[in-house]
């Protein structure tokens, strides 16, 4: 009876996604060409060109570069280097794209939870002052999506007002603790064609269900609103198949 050991297993081959060759492209037309904070990379229309791929996926890199806080993709000036490219490895980007994407089932769920009882509570204990609130962080998103942004803003001031209006000291630290992660997905969720547009009119829902006092409807409306902006294409790609 043979005692020698049976070959090694063989790993799974992690297939690198269009997106994420895309972004070791651009880190490298950054480190070449010295580009620092401040300086803006060529229009995504030149880019998308040079580098031989559509438009959409050229988005979705940047996106996952603006997400990782290496560049700031702004309305009318395009993307802005916002920190200095040092590191060689290239490799080290990828991977934490691929962890960013690989928590994003999380963040989302964890928003689920804590934003549909928040937005219960805030339609039981909502005062005057809290609808004022509410509406300026409608008002401000309306006019940065009327001006072509994308209303990150706005956004953001519309759950910090509603999770106000809870007034529940643990649940609003609980939000705390994971607004920078709630950043990153409100950046690639805003940056998905026709949603700034749709987040705003889902916004409106919560806030009217806040207003008429409705903690059912309220829960309702915020967890069709976190379904609906958890549709990103960052957790609908997939490696080719072969």
């Amino acid at each position: 009876m043979s005692s020698a050991a049976g070959p090694a297993p063989v790993g799974r081959v992690t297939r690198t996604r269009l997106y994420e060759q895309i972004v070791q492209q651009l880190v490298q037309h950054i480190r070449a060409a010295g580009l620092g904070p401040g300086d803006r990379l060529p229009p995504e229309r030149e880019l998308a060109a040079s580098l031989g791929v559509s438009r959409a996926t050229l988005a979705q890199a940047l996106v996952a570069l603006e997400v990782l806080g290496t560049i700031s993709v702004r309305h009318g000036e395009g993307a802005v280097i916002v920190t200095r490219v040092t590191s060689p490895d290239d490799d080290a980007l990828v991977r934490a794209v691929r962890e960013h994407r690989s928590t994003m089932p999380d963040i989302i769920d964890a928003r689920s939870a804590l934003e549909t009882r928040i937005a219960a509570l805030a339609a039981e204990r909502r005062t005057e002052e809290d609808l004022r609130r509410i509406d300026d962080a409608l008002t401000l998103m309306a006019a940065q999506v009327q001006e072509g942004e994308r209303g990150l803003e706005g956004d953001q001031a519309f759950h910090e007002a509603v999770t106000e209006a809870a007034r529940s000291g643990v649940l609003a630290r609980l939000m705390r603790e994971i607004a920078a992660l709630i950043r990153e997905t409100r950046i690639e969720s805003l940056s998905t064609p026709g949603r700034p547009q749709d987040s705003l009119a889902s916004h409106r829902e919560i806030a009217e269900a806040i207003r008429a006092q409705d903690p059912r409807a309220a829960a309702r409306a915020m967890e069709d609103h976190i379904t609906l902006v958890s549709d990103v294409a960052l957790l609908r790609d997939h490696p080719d198949p072969g």
